[in-house]
């Protein structure tokens, strides 16, 4: 009877990730057992393990390597911010061009973790596969905007450029900051009198000044110099 029972314990992996009286390694070991197991049965075990936090990762990993794209995408819309997150960061290692518009959507997650983890994920997109949606969010003045201006940079989008000079005179100087190293590695010659102008007001925020705490300051007047002398000796 004890064989049996161990027979059918093993036998049973989507049951065993489950199993909230396991434990962690217990249930993360069974959630392993169903890599490579395309099975509807463990698709659909795996998309409930999403909603559990002890093997959340591992089901949307194994979601990913079964090719289980579609659920990952209707993961983006769960209720639960952090299966939202790790549905997105799977998605970004798919690569799946399905995935795209669902990704930009949930960029703009009002979800911080949810909107950062999206916007990585289209950074993860080959070549300029993701350039449209990429261009799309840079417009934001969030930080997944930022992280998607930085990758149109990347990729040496002249979309980038124009997105990064309007934002150089945004009012929140993070903003300011990573579109003046973006014109600072993309901008000409015509970049140079706002760059002086920067350059010359001297403005250097505080992290106190900022709201927020354990953060550098940050310093435009330098970002300016510095982006100056980076054009000019490209110019050159």
């Amino acid at each position: 009877m004890k064989l049996m029972l161990l027979m059918i314990f093993a036998a049973d992996p989507a049951g065993r990730m489950l199993d909230p009286k396991l434990t962690l390694a217990q249930r993360n070991d069974a959630c392993y057992d169903l890599r490579g197991d395309r099975s509807p049965e463990a698709i659909r075990a795996l998309s409930n393990a999403l909603a559990s936090e002890p093997v959340r990762a591992c089901a949307a990993e194994r979601l990913r390597e079964a090719g289980a794209t579609s659920e990952l995408i209707g993961a983006l819309t769960d209720p639960l911010p952090e299966v939202r997150a790790a549905a997105a960061r799977e998605l970004g290692v798919a690569a799946a061009p399905e995935a795209l518009v669902p990704l930009a959507a949930a960029a703009r997650d009002r979800n911080a973790l949810v909107s950062s983890n999206a916007a990585f994920a289209l950074t993860q997109y080959p070549g300029l596969s993701a350039l449209p949606q990429l261009l799309d969010l840079a417009n934001d003045a969030s930080m997944a905007g930022v992280t998607a201006l930085k990758r149109a940079a990347e990729l040496r989008a002249p979309e980038a450029l124009a997105i990064a000079r309007r934002l150089s005179m945004a009012s929140d100087p993070a903003f300011r900051m990573y579109a003046i190293n973006v014109i600072r590695d993309l901008g000409d010659t015509g970049d140079l009198p706002q760059l002086r102008e920067i350059a010359t007001a001297n403005e250097r925020f505080s992290p106190d000044s900022r709201g927020f705490g354990l953060l550098p300051a940050i310093d435009l007047s330098r970002a300016a110099k510095n982006a100056i002398a980076k054009i000019e000796e490209r110019e050159h």
